[in-house]
Order: C-alpha cells, then structure tokens, then sequence
C-alpha cells in the first residue's frame, strides 16, 4: 500500500477468542488517509489463522507467520513488512476506539521530535467478574491499566512509559535503534518485560520525546486467569527478572545489584507489615517484595555467568 501513512500491527500468540474483535476495531477506524492492519501469527497452535482468513477480504488486512516466538521478536516482524511510517502496536486482547490511530497519527504529525506515543487503558472484566478487594491501583497497571489523566504528557520519568497493548513508534527511531531487542518481552508464557521501558530510555538519551495522549483510547480485556493471587505472584517473579536483564543490558549489572535488591526487598517486607489492615495494599507490596526474589535470583546467576567466563 504505497499511501499507507500508518500501520496498525497485532502480534499474537494462541489468543483466537479474542483476537477478532481486536482486528475488527481496527478495520473500523475512522482514520481518513490511508492504513494497514498486520497481524504477525507468532506460531499460534489454535485458530488464530483460521480467524484471520476469514477476514482477509479486506485489502487492508496482512497476514503473515513469525516461528520464531518471541514478542519483540514479532513486533520486529510487524515492523519489516509493514508499509507506514508510524507503526501502532494494538495487544491481540484489546480493542481501539474509533480514532485511535487518527489522534496518533496527528500527533506525530504535528510533533517531528515525537519518537513514542500512546494513550489511556482501561480494563474490560469477564462477564459477572469485577475488580477484587485486593487489587490495588498499582497492581491493576500489571493487567495494562494506564492512566495519566485527561491532558497530553510528555514523559521524562521512564516509568511512565506508555503500556506495550497501546503502543506506537516513528520508524526511523525504531531503524535507528536496531528495532526491538528480543532479549527483553515476553518469549511464550514467560512474562519478561521492560521493552518499553527501555525504548523509552533510548528516545529520551537520543533527544526524542515521548507522549501520553489520553484519547489514544484503548481498552483492554483481562483474562479469568489474571484475577488470581498466583498471576500476580509470577507476573513479579518476571518483573524482578526483567528488571535484572534490563540492567545488565545498559552495563550496569554486578555485585551492586545484590545490595540494591536486598535493601528493596527489607523495605517491601517492612511496608507490606505497615499495611496490615488494608487488603489491597499489602498485596501489592507482598507482591513487589516477591519480585525482588526474582531479581535476586537473577543477578547471583549472571554473577556466575560471568565469573564462568
């Protein structure tokens, strides 16, 4: 598609229930120049292909098969057979509004410094379910929940950084970093994280900015099994893992990392006893203390690689 300005891409990955209303959402954009949906069969073993083709009448829709599993992985595929210069990364279990690639569009537009962008997430229970007791905001940021109000925001604090499920990116940033780097994002039913995190980092040293755009709407649907303690437990354990890897990455992994999370984790376990009486609260640090487990763990391990070596 030569007039192609911006390109939609889903990864997915055996998510067939809801990966159709995620394509749908696209299709029915009110963007008016010209788009492409891709969506990147990250070797899905259910019907993911199945509901794809059937919606393949659309000249707008590409499908193509990535073997290789791996999130960033997949969006780097997105990214080499798409044709726009801005590429928007929907999750294959959310649903844009209307003009969701229309504010994004506009806004690199308008913005030539702008590198990264996304905007507000809200959450979408399972039929009969809400939000339990012990869920806190901060844990609902773990399930794609992402909110920095009603105004456009530009991001200095890389923690901030907008949510991977509404997501896009100037390609000639993403060319000029060497794409997504695939030793972070998730890998199967690992829950490695901090791609986002880290591009944004790379923007912000580069002289780019980075944006939140509230109406860049995007709603995300939370599966039976992400409303279980457990998830959440895992969903830590990675994140301390990620956190190690990211850091190891940007050179600064070694001894120090020991120090660092053992003074978080003291801490995680002090705050969640000042939390006694509020459930949602001590969850959440319980959870954040678990995680510097993971952390801990993989840092002694990449002490021992690297003293192997």
């Amino acid at each position: 598609m030569p007039d192609t300005q911006i390109s939609a891409i889903i990864c997915t990955h055996n998510r067939d229930t809801y990966l159709g209303a995620a394509i749908d959402s696209l299709l029915a954009q009110n963007f008016a120049a010209g788009f492409e949906v891709v969506v990147v069969d990250n070797k899905s073993s259910d019907r993911t292909r199945e509901v794809v083709e059937r919606k393949l009448s659309d000249p707008r829709l590409k499908y193509v098969y990535e073997p290789q599993i791996g999130l960033s992985v997949a969006r780097n595929t997105g990214a080499k057979v798409s044709c726009g210069k801005i590429l928007a990364y929907l999750d294959d279990d959310a649903v844009a509004s209307e003009s969701w690639l229309q504010i994004l569009y506009l806004a690199y537009e308008q913005n030539p410094k702008l590198a990264i962008a996304g905007g507000k997430v809200t959450l979408l229970w399972p039929p009969g379910k809400q939000a339990p007791v012990w869920l806190s905001a901060s844990l609902a940021g773990n399930l794609g929940a992402y909110d920095l109000g009603e105004s456009t925001v530009y991001i200095n604090n890389p923690g901030l950084t907008p949510r991977g499920l509404n997501y896009s990116i100037r390609r000639c940033f993403l060319d000029e970093i060497g794409g997504f780097d695939p030793n972070l994002g998730r890998v199967g039913k690992n829950l490695l994280s901090n791609e986002e995190l880290q591009m944004t980092e790379l923007a912000l040293s580069k002289g780019w900015e980075v944006a939140y755009l509230p109406d860049a709407l995007v709603a995300h649907n939370v599966s039976e099994e992400r409303i279980k303690r457990s998830w959440f437990f895992r969903r830590g354990w990675w994140q301390g893992i990620s956190e190690c890897y990211r850091e190891q990455l940007a050179g600064t992994a070694g001894v120090g990392q020991l120090v660092r999370g053992s003074e978080r984790f003291l801490r995680g376990l002090y705050k969640a006893l000042q939390c006694i009486w509020n459930p949602a609260e001590r969850f959440d640090k319980i959870v954040y203390t678990y995680g510097q487990i993971g952390y801990l763990n993989a840092a002694v391990r990449g002490l021992v690689s690297k003293n192997k070596h």
